[in-house]
């Protein structure tokens, strides 16, 4: 969300009066005139397309075309979001190492726990299987409907646009399906983990705690969130990088036009997999209140009846796995939008790859800064009734925007030109700056 909001918002909230110009190194650029600027003076930079721009053709082009400069290679610009999603995956290897330490049910003495828990978690793979049998018949579906689509409605490159298109959306509806199914599996060996927490080890008379349960719910969680965000970020990134390299760095609006299927991928199966998810937990949930409590008297949350079992798998396929995808989902479609808005810029084009990945290198540096505070929650503030729980979870989210906040103004001023302009208002970095903050 934070990412869609800051070049959109650049345009109206950045926005200079139209008498404003602005002396881009030795060039007048006038923000409220960008449309025909690189007409203007991008004639000696036609060798673009061609990959021959040499230095003469280099010496005789603006400064301000960043396409033509050889510092700014694309896997050069593109390394910081890609690194930043590696930083992601091991982070989360260390999570598991931490989770794995945990004890378990049967460790405390509590066999049981982990009884019922391999039951929820045996219901709730067996409920995603069943439901990506049925997704992947959908999304090969669909991604045939838009291959022909495209196929049929592109004048030029036809069959290139359309295999790109149907591609970009396989791979986001797979990711998105990845990060769901990834965060429901770690969720459910952490549920009993942290009921483990919480009791302590009778046999042994070490008292459980409520820090202590804190700690592995926190770190389970923590293992989706960064896996949405690593998946995202190194899948667009990817894929933006190839497109580029397939049509050439000029072509931005027929990139931009490819890496939306990617976002379309990743909606898709959010949709599905959060609105099927919190239907068979709303059908579970009553069904336990109906039979178990209604007709037979049971208690709603008594493990002797069956429905509790089947609620507590709606639970984790719709509020962990549903909501997973739904995550990614909008993480995919934040990402494409902002760099399709980005790409509309002609100021932003020029100015090179550095601009166009400004993006996903914040998402890539708040990997980073989420890394740091997330030991704020889980070392730094212990807690020890229900109460402080809401205070240490703040603590963590103040200082992890206290921290990046320097951090986006370094980007934004590192990142983006002096001036651009976006659907004719003329912004600057302190403008983008000011959006993100």
């Amino acid at each position: 969300m934070q990412i869609s909001l800051l070049i959109a918002a650049v345009a109206a909230v950045a926005a200079e009066p139209p008498w404003y110009q602005k002396t881009w190194y030795p060039y007048l650029f006038d923000c409220s005139d960008s449309a025909d600027w690189r007409d203007q003076y991008d004639s000696a930079c036609s060798a673009h397309s061609a990959n021959e721009c040499d230095v003469e053709t280099r010496s005789a082009c603006p400064q301000t075309c960043g396409l033509c400069t050889p510092s700014s290679p694309k896997m050069v610009i593109a390394t910081p979001p890609i690194m930043a999603a590696a930083v992601a995956f091991l982070f989360i290897a260390y999570l598991y190492v931490r989770i794995d330490a945990f004890p378990t049910g049967a460790e405390v003495g509590l066999a049981r726990v982990d009884e019922l828990s391999l039951k929820i978690k045996s219901g709730a793979r067996q409920f995603l299987e069943t439901e990506y049998a049925y997704l992947a018949v959908f999304v090969v579906g669909l991604a045939l409907t838009l291959f022909f689509l495209f196929y049929l409605t592109e004048d030029e490159n036809a069959y290139t646009i359309a295999l790109s298109v149907s591609l970009s959306f396989v791979t986001g509806a797979t990711l998105s399906a990845s990060a769901g199914w990834w965060g429901m599996m770690v969720a459910t060996d952490g549920n009993a983990k942290t009921t483990a927490a919480c009791a302590g080890d009778r046999a042994n008379g070490v008292p459980g705690s409520l820090n202590a349960g804190l700690n592995v719910a926190f770190s389970t969680g923590a293992v989706m969130g960064f896996a949405v965000v690593g998946l995202g970020l190194a899948g667009v990134s990817t894929a933006y990088v190839v497109l580029c390299s397939i049509y050439g760095d000029d072509d931005q609006a027929l990139v931009m036009q490819c890496l939306a299927g990617f976002g379309f991928g990743a909606s898709s199966i959010a949709l599905f997999a959060r609105v099927a998810g919190g239907i068979y937990t709303k059908a579970a949930d009553v069904g336990a209140d109906l039979v178990g409590k209604v007709e037979a008297g049971i208690d709603e949350d008594d493990p002797h009846n069956p429905a509790v079992i089947a609620d507590n798998v709606g639970d984790n396929v719709g509020d962990v796995a549903g909501m997973g995808s739904d995550l990614f989902g909008s993480f995919g479609e934040a990402s494409c939008a902002a760099m399709l808005v980005g790409a509309s810029s002609p100021g932003l084009v020029a100015a090179g790859w550095a601009a166009l990945m400004f993006p996903l290198t914040i998402s890539g540096a708040g990997i980073v800064v989420c890394l740091v505070t997330s030991f704020f929650a889980t070392n730094f503030c212990p807690v020890t009734r229900e109460a402080h729980i809401e205070g240490a979870l703040k603590l963590q989210l103040f200082v992890s925007a206290l921290l990046m906040t320097p951090v986006v103004w370094w980007l934004s001023s590192s990142f983006l030109p002096t001036s651009f302009a976006v659907s004719g208002a003329c912004a600057t970095p302190t403008g983008a700056f000011a959006c993100v903050a």
